[in-house]
């Protein structure tokens, strides 16, 4: 069951990945991803909503990941 919600999850953030240009873009993805894996794992999903939105905003002034510019 739960491969069932990886894979979905999988499925619905990929095609984010193309069209992160800036950190309200990459805080809305984190935020998905964040939520979906606390459900998945059966924690709050609004933590994980948050936890991902913060690491998706300051992911790249961190030099996690690299900006499309």
């Amino acid at each position: 069951m739960q491969i069932k919600h990886w894979l979905l999850a999988v499925l619905l953030i990929a095609p984010l990945s193309a069209c992160l240009d800036n950190d309200v873009e990459r805080a809305a993805a984190g935020a998905v991803a964040g939520a979906v894996i606390s459900d998945v794992t059966n924690g709050s999903v609004l933590t994980g909503a948050l936890i991902g939105a913060g690491a998706g905003a300051l992911c790249d002034d961190v030099k996690l990941c690299k900006p499309s510019r």
